[in-house]
């Protein structure tokens, strides 16, 4: 094409001309004020997501988009836990994979979780602090075996699999979910309290079987999701919809 000729756009259809009309209108007007997305709720709930260790999908942000009532931030490793968040965040949800923290770490966490406030542990987060017994076997009820133990094989893990996940009785965070299927990867040998309430499971031969549970911890409500490895989790309804009613769950919000 000659840079004199200008290339020509088939309209096919008056809908077609109508709409691209529109949009030329729309790019042409001069923008008066500056563009801002709906503003939050003066109760939302405060999050803090904490992320670092693991790689992931930028999908996974997706989870926390789109809800007038949360307002979440990120604050990843190493300066996650540096101080004191009790005051400023009402809920904690981890997608890290940090296998030991600092003291001073560990005390700001135990006393965030210890105050009453939400948590929520998402995947490859129940690889945190797995050298602290409090928080394995009292907080999140479960933990990543990187080495046999006790009898018990190491942890396995296989990606890309084909889940058929069921609710397990009837419980705030899983209502108005049904079984449903999801591609997603799978964790085999996990240390898993028996203390734990189990809401959702598989029967897949890659997996110990609970999938989401509730841990044992009197203080605060703890609830772990197994799921969430890559955009196929994220993207997928189901899973969005579990994470949220466990944010709200663990904050007391969801009855």
């Amino acid at each position: 094409m000659k840079s004199s000729e200008v290339p020509l756009i088939k309209l096919t259809t008056p809908a077609t001309f109508v709409a691209l009309t529109l949009v030329i209108a729309v790019i042409a007007q001069p923008q008066t004020a500056v563009w801002r997305p709906p503003a939050k709720r003066s109760d939302a709930l405060k999050v803090l997501v904490v992320t670092g260790g693991h790689d992931y999908d930028a999908s996974f942000y997706s989870l926390f988009e789109g809800y007038d009532d949360l307002s979440a931030v990120v604050n990843p490793h190493p300066s996650a836990f540096q101080n004191d968040f009790r005051k400023r965040v009402e809920v904690l949800v981890l997608y890290d994979s940090i296998q030991e923290l600092e003291p001073d770490k560990q005390r700001n966490l135990r006393e965030f979780v210890e105050s009453g406030k939400g948590l929520v542990v998402l995947h490859h987060a129940i690889c945190d602090s797995v050298t602290w017994p409090w928080w394995y076997q009292d907080v999140v009820g479960g933990r990543w075996l990187f080495q046999p133990d006790a009898g018990k094989p190491a942890t396995t893990y296989k990606h890309d699999e084909d889940i058929l996940a069921r609710p397990v009785g009837q419980h705030p965070i899983t209502r108005g979910i049904s079984s449903f299927r999801i591609w997603d990867e799978t964790y085999k040998g996990l240390w898993i309290s028996p203390a734990v309430k189990v809401l959702l499971e598989t029967d897949h031969p890659g997996s110990d079987g609970p999938l989401v549970w509730i841990s044992p911890y009197e203080k605060s409500r703890v609830v772990y999701i197994q799921l969430g490895h890559d955009r196929n989790a994220h993207l997928n309804p189901h899973y969005r919809s579990l994470v949220r009613n466990a944010i709200l769950w663990s904050a007391g919000r969801l009855k």
